[in-house]
């Protein structure tokens, strides 16, 4: 493996980010090197801004057909394409002599052949995404170990990371539940001392973005750094564009709030109030199975089945990380959000009927804010992307 490149690439729905992960040491942990590569969409001239996605349900229809992409679509896909090719070739640039082993992780469903993008919430479809990256590295006289295994989950690469990087939050329990918040929300599962994708336990757990609130809203909208941006546009009457202009994300809407800003702290009492209940809803689902909490997005999606093989567990740690983790870090000092969660957080468990439960969550009638645990790991995904691809290539 000497002659060999490992990337771990993390695409967003605003930019792509690729570094070298170093290989395992003795202890089997990865961890990333100092060369980093990213790429913003928008800075490239075919770069559309206020892209409207193609309709989520004929995204769906199309999924196992032919896929038919709009001109724009086909544009702005070119772009995000370009960028994750660009931000490779940079990293081996540095590195010419050696091959590449890529492990990529993109948001949306994939195609059949898991290389590519047939459906996707905030952006557009990228069927062809993995041979569009090998041909632009091979036009570059760049070399890669082997062609891209597959496109990984975001979510699910996070989980990785938190596994088998140094600093990692699920590699000293058996089990717990990781929220990632940045663009979007990125769930994963470490039961009984194994990753568990929600993928392979949808019969039992939704994911944050399949839920909804009373209100309509995806429960994604208050547990992402992008979807609190989108609510605060909604209380404050200012387009998320105006906001992106002028520099006014998560941070900025949380300072606002402590400045008595009323959209601000409607949107601070809201996040805080779901994010309470949406962690509520994973231990009490985990321990006792489905309650029915939430609807559904997608009025389709089956019920989720109430027994399930992991019954009776009480997590050892809540993480939360990526943008959200930061924020709520922060708020620690403050009145708001951290101290807001664990007090609804508090009531909920509380309601509780069953003794055992109340008693692990509970310490004097107050949920105990060491089960949850702030990830420092900002870069887990791009580091579980590298690792799904050095464990896919031991395989062969």
């Amino acid at each position: 493996m000497k002659n060999i490149l490992l990337i771990g690439i993390d695409g967003g729905a605003t930019e792509v980010s690729g570094w070298v992960i170093n290989y395992p040491d003795k202890t089997g942990l990865f961890q990333i090197s100092g060369l980093n590569v990213q790429k913003k969409y928008s800075d490239y001239p075919d770069h559309i801004p206020g892209y409207i996605p193609v309709d989520i349900k004929t995204q769906l229809s199309e999924m196992n057909s032919a896929i038919h992409l709009t001109r724009e679509e086909k544009q702005q896909g070119d772009v995000y394409m370009n960028a994750t090719a660009d931000v490779i070739t940079g990293l081996l640039k540095k590195n010419p002599e050696k091959k590449a082993l890529i492990g990529i992780g993109m948001p949306g469903l994939k195609t059949v052949d898991k290389r590519g993008i047939a459906a996707i919430a905030n952006g557009p479809r990228m069927p062809e995404f993995s041979e569009f990256i090998e041909l632009k590295i091979k036009e570059k006289n760049l070399v890669l170990s082997s062609p891209v295994a597959h496109l990984g989950s975001d979510a699910d690469y996070c989980g990785l990371g938190e596994e088998y990087s140094t600093g990692g939050l699920f590699r000293d329990v058996e089990n717990a539940y990781y929220l990632g918040g940045g663009t979007g929300a990125a769930d994963a599962l470490k039961l009984k001392g194994k990753l568990i994708p929600f993928d392979q336990a949808k019969s039992w757990i939704a994911k944050t973005w399949e839920m909804k609130c009373e209100n309509g809203i995806s429960l994604e909208q208050y547990a992402s750094a992008r979807g609190i941006q989108s609510v605060y546009s909604r209380y404050s009457n200012i387009p998320v564009e105006e906001l992106n202009n002028n520099h006014i994300y998560s941070p900025q809407i949380f300072e606002k709030a402590l400045s008595e800003d009323k959209a601000a702290i409607d949107t601070i009492n809201d996040v805080s109030m779901y994010i309470a209940t949406l962690l509520y809803e994973r231990i009490t689902t985990i321990y006792s199975g489905w309650s029915g909490l939430f609807s559904f997005v997608n009025p389709s999606r089956e019920t989720p089945e109430k027994n399930h093989e992991y019954s009776g567990i009480l997590l050892d740690r809540i993480i939360v990380g990526q943008r959200l983790g930061d924020l709520l870090n922060y708020s620690k000092e403050t009145p708001l959000l951290w101290d807001q969660i664990i007090e609804r957080l508090s009531e909920l468990v509380n309601r509780n009927h069953n003794s055992r439960f109340k008693q692990y969550y509970l310490q004097d009638r107050k949920f105990k804010e060491e089960i949850i645990a702030i990830s420092k790991l900002r870069e887990a995904p791009a580091i579980g992307a590298g690792v799904d691809a050095f464990l896919t290539y031991k395989k062969r």
